[in-house]
């Protein structure tokens, strides 16, 4: 199967890696050639435009950082659905609307091919070593067609129902992620301010009822100081947004959401739309003069598993 893959941010780098180092027939394109650089050192082609690759290859993917780019990539003069056709299929792996999604892949079917979304979730430092989460949204026999090039991107894959369905539940998951990193902020900070020793605080949380895997991961670079997760404020305000508008077309009057919504701008206002997502700590620590951090914790996070063949989530019936 010949893949296209078009955006090598954070995470779309690292999951166009695990296809380069897993032998596919891989074209890139990113809006910044020279990150593309090591990929095409390694083996991959370059891609001219959008409508190019999707001319010349059976499964396309965009990773995009939000809607608008989305949509720009497809529906340009040069972009994907100008250059495709049957049987082709374009695979959505960013993080995105769900009612744009099903917009844009109504126009992929028009032409006679197919749609799916397919967010992931998991932390980049998975996503490199082909460990992550992958939700997966459309029809089933588009889901099995892929599913081969799934299981070298991620371990657990999930169908999640129609095109769509896998936006929904991805927001939903980095909403729950994004009010679990606020009150581990909030439990960091209190626990300094009451003389508790933060390592002992950390393990403390590792061992009961309050851990998770935001705690694993983000409350480790929060210690450190480096707050390096790579993703990034703005990012976590996008996905939180998105989540709060599928809430309000449901009718869900939510109490929580609207109030990380505020969090997360203030942040954005007061450290910029590209700081680390895990430094709107800094809130807490500036408000109290105090600074969240212990010895021993890493700069950054390394997934220590091996690589593995993913497999299907089978979904309770």
């Amino acid at each position: 199967m010949k893949i296209g893959f078009i955006g090598l941010g954070n995470v779309g780098g690292k999951l166009a890696g695990s296809l380069l180092r897993n032998g596919f027939d891989l074209t890139v394109r990113d809006l910044n050639q020279e990150i593309a650089r090591p990929f095409l050192d390694e083996g991959a082609k370059w891609g001219e435009s959008p409508k190019k690759i999707a001319e010349t290859v059976d499964l396309i993917i965009t990773c995009l950082p939000n809607p608008v780019a989305s949509a720009g990539v497809l529906e340009a003069e040069d972009g994907i659905i100008a250059g495709f056709s049957t049987e082709k299929i374009w695979a959505e792996m960013s993080t995105t609307d769900d009612e744009e999604v099903k917009r844009l892949g109504s126009k992929v079917q028009e032409l006679g091919g197919e749609a799916l979304d397919c967010p992931v979730s998991g932390g980049c430092h998975r996503a490199a070593t082909g460990n992550i989460s992958i939700f997966v949204g459309g029809d089933r026999s588009a889901f099995e067609k892929i599913l081969p090039v799934m299981k070298v991107l991620g371990r657990r894959i999930l169908h999640t129902g129609v095109l769509g369905s896998a936006s929904v539940l991805k927001v939903m998951t980095n909403y729950l992620a994004t009010a679990n990193l606020v009150t581990l902020c909030e439990a960091l900070t209190t626990a300094k301010k009451a003389g508790m020793d933060l390592s002992t605080t950390y393990d403390a949380i590792r061992i009961s009822s309050g851990n998770s895997f935001v705690h694993e991961t983000e409350s480790q670079v929060i210690l450190n100081g480096s707050r390096d997760i790579n993703f990034t404020m703005d990012l976590v305000l996008k996905d939180i947004s998105l989540f709060q508008a599928i809430a309000e077309r449901a009718g869900v009057p939510l109490e929580v959401s609207p109030l990380l919504i505020d969090i997360f701008k203030d942040g954005e206002e007061r450290y910029g739309s590209r700081e680390w997502s895990p430094n709107i700590v800094r809130r807490l620590e500036e408000a109290c003069d105090t600074q969240v951090l212990a010895p021993g914790f890493p700069a950054e996070m390394v997934d220590d598993e091996p690589e593995v063949s993913g497999e299907e989530v089978e979904v309770r019936i």
